[in-house]
């Protein structure tokens, strides 16, 4: 593991609403192996992209930075990072783009996007391109880091430790793995599915909230986006439900459940 650096303030930047105060938890978060996450930083602000890397840092991870898109999509090659932060706007090329090319080469590294973009239609296309969760500037170092942990625990990053496999149906669900599969077949989930479906899994034929759905698989409530809970759910039904039985339900005005047919 690497040495902690001293935690980092800066009281007069722009895009950080407050000093950091340190990790709130030690909970061991690394990579299967033991070895310390490794994370990415993309932004062109220097003072910031410091920053950050100064913060991830202490939480006792390996950072890297990158100044631009061309730079990230190299790092990304080389550092072989668990998670990216990326900020939208880039000299060269945008986010999405940075994205797109990133997915290509590592499909299931965690991204939380970094931006000053706060629209409702911003965060949709965030989300609907790939991304894993979305930030806003000013935005508290904490949460940064708290979303960076969140997305590392639903991809797998803390070792397992006495998992267990939950079958609803023909849907099976191997945790260790990390491995869904219906009626016999793999089917392919992003880390936030994953963790999406694993809620609905361990509370069968129980009728879910938004709300509930939000505080337990995003941890934060995405500036109250509920849509984003709707966004997922329909890429669940197609990677689940497409031309099956379906077993992921819609309670008008309550939330959501999963229950096996009939």
């Amino acid at each position: 593991m690497l040495g902690r650096a001293q935690p980092a303030t800066l009281s007069t930047m722009t895009s950080v609403r407050e000093p950091y105060l340190g990790p709130a938890t030690d909970d061991g978060l690394t990579r299967a192996d033991g070895s310390p996450v490794r994370v990415l930083v993309v932004d062109d602000e220097p003072s910031l992209a410091d920053l950050l890397a100064s913060v991830l840092r202490y939480e006792g991870w390996e950072v890297q930075t990158a100044p631009d898109g061309s730079s990230a999509v190299r790092a990304v090659r080389d550092f072989e990072p668990d998670a990216i932060v990326l900020d939208i706007m880039l000299p060269d090329f945008d986010g999405l783009e940075v994205l797109r090319r990133v997915r290509a080469v590592t499909p299931h590294v965690c991204v939380l996007f970094l931006t000053a973009r706060d629209s409702v239609q911003d965060r949709v296309t965030g989300i609907t391109a790939g991304g894993d969760d979305y930030v806003t500037k000013p935005f508290s170092l904490e949460e940064v880091v708290a979303r960076l942990r969140g997305l590392l625990r639903r991809a797998g990053m803390v070792r397992a430790s006495g998992g267990t496999a939950i079958t609803v149906a023909d849907l099976t669900m191997d945790e260790d793995a990390r491995e869904v599969r219906r009626g016999g077949q793999l089917i392919e989930l992003t880390a936030t599915e994953f963790e999406l479906l694993r809620f609905l899994m361990r509370n069968p034929r129980r009728v879910l909230s938004k709300a509930q759905i939000l505080d337990r698989v995003w941890n934060y409530d995405f500036g109250g986006q509920a849509h984003v809970v709707e966004l997922y759910i329909s890429y669940l039904r197609k990677k689940i439900d497409s031309g099956r039985q379906p077993l992921i339900h819609t309670v008008r005005g309550v939330g959501y459940v999963l229950k096996p047919p009939g």
